[in-house]
């Protein structure tokens, strides 16, 4: 994220496609659990900073990042960070 191309802030409904191209399935849905703060919510309530290099999903409550996708040269990769749990 630069100065000249500054991260969109969007919930979690906007990187619905970048994970579904990972992971095979729609998270969105999913309620996700915050290590940082045990916010439990869905992953589409999340706080997302998204700019062309990464999209850096965020705890509504606390801030604390629970995942961010990187798109890299040879294929988007997962990277997780707070994200306690995963659950329908």
């Amino acid at each position: 994220m630069s100065h000249d191309h500054p991260a969109a802030r969007v919930d979690g409904n906007a990187i619905a496609g970048q994970v579904l191209d990972i992971l095979g399935i729609d998270i969105t849905g999913l309620r996700g659990t915050c290590d940082g703060c045990g916010n439990d919510a869905c992953l589409a309530e999340a706080v997302v900073e998204l700019d062309d290099s990464a999209a850096i999903v965020r705890c509504r409550a606390c801030t604390r990042t629970l995942f961010t996708v990187l798109h890299t040269e040879e294929r988007p990769r997962l990277v997780f960070g707070s994200l306690r749990s995963l659950s329908a």
